[in-house]
């Protein structure tokens, strides 16, 4: 480059040096022949440019971001902007730069920007889903997550809906279609539209015993689903309905303990039981921090950067509390046991996302978390007779679920027996007709195992 900040013809033959040389070029070098090579050829070396940098901002190699990493994406985005708007390509390199260039943002703390940056990036996949025909618009999960996280939950909840209503008629997509559901389930809850949120459960029930029967799906994915839909029932007040879904989930559990999965699976269903854990309620009075707090129906490599930071260190905070308020429930149980196992609960539920998130061996680093929660329950139950019987009900369902999701499913089965004694639920008869793989839950029995197009959208 000269003096003027031209580049001469000597830049340009080095940059074409580097591109044809034979053997491995870094990306420091592509990025630097492509910056000279896109001055003088706009329209073929733009779009190599914008990808370039992307690549650029995070080293595969050893698994670190650049230290320019957001400068790198800034300009990565103003590349793919100088793209000619009639170039087909356009729109993919600039969607592209716009989602590497929001994480960035969102890890620098620039939360508004992200937001706007996610904004965009829905207003492309809008445009391009016209222009195809496409009902489904790119970029909606990811706007839907940045609006719970700021609160915004009215607005989440119909971008989840209207993601939902594009979808559903294709069918659970190899399992796509569940997650999705998870984040609507999710958004519809914190919005307070409850009717909306528990017909939601019931799709997302429906679709899982139908997967399980058919052998499309793990029959431990249905389990988890039934006892969340469960949770939530006896959230809105609807025990007598909640009851006859944990009969459901009984005698699921029962037949999984006989049989266990027909098929192998890839070990999602840890991830799917640790979604539905971050819905069941615990983080309900203990948001995070007085930031903002996650979306609970998404899995956690789907919350921003920072949100994610800020939620899993919480952790060390809860433990202090807990081992500080420990010696004061044991002195003075009326005043702050019932305190101790909520917040030995928040911690159990967070440190569980946490390691699930991070290692298949998630089960030895929380186990003792939910042993110690079931213990603290049972005092609890000793000492107030009147509540404390749901709550350990509660914190052994907890621990089924954990059980579950780690392959252990006779110690489930227990736990899930000994939470439906405390409730009074142990001697209801079981759901009758129940086919080999199929348990049919009270919805499922109504509307089959899918609901329509139309059900989706209100």
């Amino acid at each position: 480059m000269n003096h003027s900040g031209k580049f001469d013809q000597d830049d340009i033959v080095r940059a074409r040096n580097v591109l044809l040389a034979s053997g491995r070029r870094t990306p420091r070098e592509e990025v630097d022949a492509y910056r000279v090579l896109s001055q003088v050829s706009p329209t073929p070396y733009l779009p190599l440019l914008a990808r370039a940098l992307q690549r650029l901002s995070y080293d595969t190699s050893v698994g670190k971001w650049h230290p320019s990493s957001l400068a790198l994406c800034e300009e990565a985005v103003a590349a793919a902007r100088s793209i000619d708007p009639t170039e087909t390509a356009r729109a993919d390199v600039l969607y592209q730069a716009l989602d590497s260039c929001q994480r960035q943002l969102y890890m620098a703390g620039r939360r508004a920007e992200g937001l706007a940056m996610r904004a965009e990036m829905l207003a492309i996949g809008r445009a391009q889903a016209e222009a195809t025909g496409n009902p489904e618009a790119q970029g909606l999960k990811d706007w839907a997550a940045g609006l719970s996280e700021e609160g915004r939950y009215a607005e989440a909840a119909d971008a989840m809906t209207e993601l939902v209503t594009a979808i559903l008629p294709h069918g659970p997509r190899s399992g796509a279609l569940a997650w999705s559901l998870l984040e609507w389930i999710a958004a519809l809850h914190d919005a307070g539209r409850s009717g909306e949120a528990l017909a939601a459960f019931e799709t997302l029930v429906g679709m899982e015993a139908a997967e399980a029967a058919n052998d499309n799906g793990p029959m431990a994915c249905h389990l988890h689903s039934l006892i969340g839909y469960a949770r939530m029932l006896d959230t809105h007040g609807r025990g007598e309905q909640a009851a006859h879904v944990r009969q459901d989930a009984l005698a699921l559990l029962t037949e999984l303990t006989v049989t266990g999965e027909r098929n192998s699976w890839s070990g999602y269903q840890a991830s799917f039981w640790a979604v539905l854990l971050t819905m069941s309620g615990a983080d309900s009075a203990r948001p995070a921090s007085d930031g903002p707090r996650p979306p609970s129906g998404a899995v956690a490599t789907r919350w921003s950067p920072d949100t994610q930071q800020r939620y899993f260190d919480s952790r060390h905070a809860l433990r202090e509390e807990v081992d500080a308020l420990a010696p004061r429930a044991t002195e003075d149980p009326d005043r702050h046991l019932a305190e101790l196992v909520r917040l030995h609960r928040v911690l159990t539920v967070r440190s569980a996302v946490y390691w699930e998130h991070r290692t298949h061996l998630f089960a030895e680093r929380v186990g003792s978390l939910f042993d110690d929660g079931v213990g603290l329950a049972r005092r609890l139950s000793q000492h107030d007779p009147v509540e404390g019987p749901r709550t350990l009900a509660r914190t052994l369902i907890d621990r089924s679920t954990f059980h579950t999701a780690a392959g252990e499913i006779r110690p489930a089965l227990d736990d899930f027996r000994q939470a439906l004694s405390h409730l009074g639920e142990a001697n209801q008869p079981e759901p009758a007709n129940v086919r080999p793989g199929l348990v049919r839950t009270s919805s499922s029995r109504r509307a089959g195992s899918r609901r329509s197009t139309n059900s989706a959208g209100n």
